[in-house]
């Protein structure tokens, strides 16, 4: 179990929160700070744990520090928690686009460091995530940075310079998802079926081919070919797709997620 302090006490932190109290693996002195009275009584009605004003209570009764603050309000978290700091802490940052070495510079020296990149599927035991660990953070600190986000989906140690990909493509995926489920609810509406099932079917049939993909091994092409039979529904659909660009679009959304993410640690 870890002592985890929860700097932010918003969507992503209390998904995680969640994720990681289902897990068994949330302490008796766990706390979050944030200075929205909303979001810190929101976190404590869905999480137990209790939420404070103030971020430099945390270093206190937790040894492992979250960031889950935006790239813009880093500075001034960082800068109120950082007198509070000792070698015994490991801090993990979820914040888009801010490098490691951004927030070195606003620590002391030694600071042991990760970078993380979840999504908010931990909320359900499905997160993907990658993470970079900078120079000062241990092996130990490795493993225990892989056992919390191994709790809530798969995770994977990756170069740093590959996060802003991964903000891009399962950072900012889950949103792509939705925006597909919801498409694919609505021409099943078009076509006479009622909301709440289009819903369901519509969910049903995403997770489904995640899973074969997941689980078969096959790309996700082949896949694809072995559902469009030569001259059925499905190659007629597909066609649509392409008509529409679908595939460059959500291209361009990764892309263009990615690309942000870069741009916000640069201003961070």
């Amino acid at each position: 179990m870890f002592a985890i302090g929860f700097v932010g006490a918003g969507q992503m932190a209390t998904a995680l929160a969640k994720g990681w109290q289902a897990a068994g693996l949330l302490g008796p002195h766990c706390l979050a700070a944030d200075p929205v009275e909303a979001a810190r009584t929101a976190f404590t009605q869905r999480t137990g744990v209790p939420a404070t004003y103030h971020t430099a209570d945390l270093p206190s009764s937790c040894d492992v520090i979250l960031l889950a603050v935006k790239p813009q309000l880093m500075s001034a978290a960082l800068a109120e928690l950082a007198p509070h700091l000792t070698p015994n802490h490991l801090l993990i940052s979820i914040a888009a686009g801010y490098s490691l070495d951004t927030l070195a510079e606003q620590l002391a020296p030694g600071t042991r460091l990760v970078r993380v990149m979840p999504n908010t599927p931990a909320l359900v035991g499905a997160c993907a995530s990658a993470y970079a660990l900078n120079a000062s953070a241990s092996a130990e600190d490795a493993v225990a940075v892989q056992s919390l986000f191994a709790a809530v989906g798969s995770t994977a140690r990756m170069p740093e310079h590959l996060l802003d990909a991964v903000t891009g493509l399962s950072g900012s995926g889950p949103a792509y998802a939705f925006v597909m489920i919801d498409a694919l609810a609505d021409g099943g509406v078009k076509m006479g079926l009622a909301r709440d099932v289009a819903i369901r079917l519509a969910a049903q049939t995403l997770l489904g081919a995640a899973k074969m993909v997941l689980e078969s091994g096959q790309h996700p092409a082949q896949l694809k070919d072995a559902v469009a039979s030569p001259g059925g529904t499905t190659i007629a659909g597909l066609h649509a797709l392409e008509r529409g660009a679908f595939r460059s679009a959500i291209i361009d959304a990764v892309e263009a997620s990615s690309l942000r993410a870069a741009e916000l640690g640069k201003r961070g």
